[in-house]
């Protein structure tokens, strides 16, 4: 597995970021498949790649993209969470035929080790309390949650909040 930036460039790989971050909050129930505002929020893999920073992970031998995750950090566009020093990752997604292989992992770690070079002094996150697989992520690697940090981006969604410092 190779861990990189997408190339905003080619059209066809941010089409499968964007296909593939759907597909996997389908599949994992989050999201009924229908195209709706949050849907199309997902599949818009150029707008993350153009105004944060769009890992990906891709099959080494056949190049085909395993996962992604985007990386901000406080006060750009797409931070949501993140304050001064801090920064953050958003749409951690692995497809659901290479789940159990270390994708996820692999790329919160990308995120964790861009905060640091970044010279951040903590990493936080929003998540789904029902994302259990997710957690278990964040919490190997150190991440605690915040709760004083919970959210609501809309009236029935509610996100809780992890931290890890670094």
């Amino acid at each position: 597995m190779i861990l990189r930036l997408a190339d905003p460039s080619d059209a066809g790989e941010i089409a499968a970021v964007g296909a593939l971050t759907v597909d996997a909050y389908v599949a994992d129930g989050y999201l009924d498949g229908a195209e709706d505002g949050y849907s199309e929020h997902l599949r818009a893999a150029s707008d993350r790649a153009r105004d944060a920073e769009l890992a990906v992970a891709v099959d080494e031998g056949s190049g085909v993209v395993l996962g992604t995750v985007t990386y901000c950090t406080a006060g750009t566009p797409w931070a949501e969470v993140s304050g001064d020093g801090e920064a953050e990752f958003r749409m951690l997604a692995v497809a659901p035929t290479a789940r159990g292989r270390g994708v996820g992992e692999a790329l919160a770690t990308w995120c964790v080790d861009r905060a640091r070079a970044d010279g951040c002094h903590a990493v936080v996150l929003s998540t789904l309390p029902v994302m259990h697989a997710a957690h278990r992520i964040y919490q190997r690697l150190g991440f605690v949650r915040t709760p004083e940090r919970d959210w609501y981006p809309g009236p029935e969604v509610r996100l809780i909040t992890y931290r890890l410092e670094l």
